[in-house]
């Protein structure tokens, strides 16, 4: 094991990063856990842990998942976590810079998968765990390592006689010895042979003991001598996996077919084709001989080495067929009840057409959100080895399927990059089955989780194609979702006459189609394209048709939306008593949604209508607010408007030198993020704030803007040049 746990009188801080390695079984995180709980008063602001699973037959953990899981835990919302692993790193980093924590990173393969999970901070030390000597932490990032080695003797048979003694008590100390030195010293292997030995109290350790000599010599005639601790552990495992009643090892063996690591007792008793209370007692068996881990109620997983031997006898024991029956029964399982969970969290999204499922597969039925939600976040990494499952093994029906359903039943919590590998192992399984219509929806769901990832290219490239696929079968709200959805990337990108035509395309045919929802969705979307646009004769008359559609629908985060654009409408035309109104009501609804993104995208427009009616010292504390909410959320771009509007205030309050540094600090942002619209308005901000003290820096801040807006040609955009040009002017 590599690593040092403390340093000099005890305190853990002295060593920044410490790695724990050792051979497979040899105890690494069971060490590593008790020291992280024994130490924990030592960090008051808490603990991260993330098992890596860089040594699972499945899929390890990448560095990015694991930031987002440690993001959320920090009280990032999941749908502001960066994108960019560089990014979310930055950002956990500035998060723990204040902080004193403990973090454990267990079972890591590589340090790619490590070294964007350091702190910045030796305040917050690391532990990692690995069967690996993990070198470049140790040359690159001064981690010190500490090896485990199997225990000694004395230590081993200490171990056994532990779990034995309350049932065998008169075990002769050689044999106990000698079950150690068949066991290698390997915590694992030993707690597993010492369980099975308590378990069966009136045979003798002899006997036991040539069982395991006898197993030992099977596996020395078929391993390869390469790696001989694994082998013992092997040596062991078969030796209690043969001892189980029949039915307790065929669903060992049959979960080892299971896509993911960890799984619920429900998916188990599908994968069995049994009830959930004969599944529980033949659980309960397999935890009992340590062969499973129990690791919250009904939940279980298993050590990387069982999971694996657990594969290897489903491919020898099992025949074919049943290892076909038992795979797809909790493909389906997974399937349904993702469908099941996509009623509550996207209600509004159309449910796919699906077959009703094989006999024995029951799945779950929800009784409310919030249980679809927690059931989402448990079993999202499962949701997607089971698309990758279902596509390697030739179920392509099953492979879209699963990837179009988990992408309506995703949790808030779940990471945007996650979904669109498989969303693409879904599109390809749709195409070879040459089925044009779950092609078009698998496209449309990865047109839109590109554009979550700023992947505006590929999500445009996506939409197009749904859009063709639409327009050739004749699917007329299809076409219109499509039309709507290359409308908002047009508007993202400021090209706000294409984005108004396909919006107008839109509302057209969702109105043909009795989708009231959706017309009211695109409406919104044209008012923010007028308003955008700087029409505001029509982006009032829109707003307000939207507005009456959303609240008759009973949709409050529309009405919200609606009442946010209003508010900006309001004030342009100089109604600056009704913008405050409409502001104030929008931001009243976000707090009643306890939606924290909408909150502080929301306490922007407040600040900007407090800012006109000359409430400058409520204008700084909405701006104030909003900043540190998208800090938290990890939202640079609403941040940096924050900031604007903060800017502006002081300006008007003449404090020139507090306008100039946030409206610099605006600038710098939006110009990292690409945004040349928002870029361009900063630094005509700075410009004004510098006008008085820096006349020439005044003037190359506006021309480096003018040079930003020249390709734009909306009313707005033309409106802003002149004014900028205008003041170049008086400046000269």
């Amino acid at each position: 094991m590599n690593a040092v746990l403390g340093g000099e009188g005890g305190d853990p801080t002295v060593i920044s990063v410490c790695v724990i390695a050792g051979t497979p079984g040899a105890g690494k995180t069971s060490l590593a856990l008790r020291w992280a709980h024994e130490v924990q008063g030592r960090f008051p602001d808490g603990q991260l842990y993330v098992n890596l699973r860089g040594y699972d037959p499945g899929e390890p953990v990448t560095a990015h998942q694991a930031l987002h899981r440690f993001l959320i835990a920090l009280g990032i919302e999941p749908g502001s976590v960066p994108r960019d692993t560089d990014a979310a790193s930055a950002l956990y980093r500035s998060l723990l810079a204040d902080r004193r924590m403990l973090v454990v990173l267990d079972n890591a393969a590589t340090v790619s998968q490590v070294r964007p999970l350091l702190p910045g901070s030796s305040a917050s030390p690391v532990v990692v765990t690995s069967r690996s000597r993990l070198s470049g932490l140790a040359v690159r990032d001064g981690a010190r390592r500490l090896t485990l080695g199997v225990l000694p003797e004395q230590e081993s048979v200490a171990l056994l006689r532990t779990v034995t003694s309350g049932y065998r008590p008169d075990d002769e100390p050689e044999r106990l010895v000698e079950l150690a030195r068949l066991c290698a010293g390997l915590p694992l292997a030993l707690r597993i042979a010492a369980e099975r030995a308590a378990g069966r109290p009136h045979l003798r350790l002899e006997d036991l003991i040539t069982d395991l000599r006898d197993e030992s010599a099977l596996w020395d005639a078929l391993s390869t001598g390469e790696d001989e601790d694994v082998e013992a552990v092997r040596t062991v495992f078969a030796w209690s996996y043969r001892a189980l009643p029949d039915q307790a090892a065929r669903l060992f063996r049959l979960l080892g077919l299971h896509p993911g690591p960890e799984f619920g007792l429900h998916a188990a008793a599908a994968l069995a084709g049994l009830s959930t209370g004969r599944t529980r007692q033949l659980v309960d068996s397999l935890v009992g001989a340590h062969l499973l881990e129990q690791t919250a109620p009904d939940r279980y997983q298993f050590h990387d080495l069982l999971r694996a031997y657990a594969v290897d006898q489903a491919q020898y024991e099992e025949p074919g067929p049943e290892r076909e029956a038992a795979l797809r029964r909790v493909l389906e399982w997974y399937l349904h009840t993702a469908d099941a969970a996509q009623s509550w969290i996207s209600p509004a999204e159309d449910r796919l057409r699906l077959d009703p499922p094989t006999e024995g597969v029951r799945p779950l039925v929800f009784s409310d959100r919030d249980a679809a939600v927690d059931w989402a976040e448990r079993d999202h990494d499962n949701l997607l080895e089971s698309v990758r499952a279902a596509a390697a093994t030739g179920h392509d029906r099953l492979a879209w399927q699963l990837s179009a359903a988990l992408w309506d039943a995703q949790s808030p919590s779940a990471p945007g990059t996650d979904w669109p590998a498989v969303g693409r192992i879904g599109l390809e399984a749709a195409e070879r089955l040459g089925d044009r219509a779950a092609q078009g929806h698998l496209l449309t769901d990865l047109g839109m989780a590109h554009t979550r990832i700023n992947q505006l290219v590929e999500s445009l490239e996506c939409h197009q194609r749904a859009l063709a696929i639409a327009q050739g079968r004749g699917d007329r709200l299809g076409e219109a979702h499509a039309l709507n959805l290359i409308g908002l990337i047009h508007l993202r990108t400021r090209h706000l006459d294409v984005a108004a035509h396909h919006f107008e395309q839109a509302i057209s045919a969702f109105r043909e189609q009795d989708a009231a929802h959706w017309e009211a969705t695109a409406l919104s979307n044209l008012a923010s394209t007028h308003y955008s646009a700087g029409r505001l004769s029509e982006a009032t008359t829109v707003t307000g048709q939207a507005l009456a559609a959303h609240r008759s629908l009973n949709n409050e985060r529309g009405e919200g939306n609606a009442l946010c654009l209003l508010s900006g409408i309001q004030r342009e035309q100089g109604d600056r008593q009704a913008a405050l109104s409409s502001a104030q009501q929008a931001l009243d609804i976000a707090l009643d949604l306890r939606d924290h993104r909408l909150e502080g995208f929301w306490l922007i427009a407040l600040g900007d209508a407090q800012r006109d009616i000359g409430e400058f010292g409520d204008a700084l504390i909405s701006y104030q607010r909003a900043a540190t909410l998208h800090q938290r959320l990890g939202d640079r771009s609403r941040q940096a408007l924050a900031w604007h509007g903060t800017g502006d205030t002081y300006h008007r309050l003449g404090r020139n030198r507090e306008a100039a540094d946030f409206h610099r600090r605006a600038a710098a942002a939006h110009h990292d993020l690409g945004d040349h619209w928002h870029e361009a308005q900063a630094l005509d901000g700075l410009g004004t704030a510098l006008h008085d003290e820096d006349p020439e820096a005044a003037r190359q801040h506006r021309g480096t803007a003018l040079r930003l807006l020249a390709d734009y040609d909306d009313p707005r955009a033309v409106t802003l040049r002149g004014d900028i040009e205008r003041r170049q002017t008086e400046t000269g």
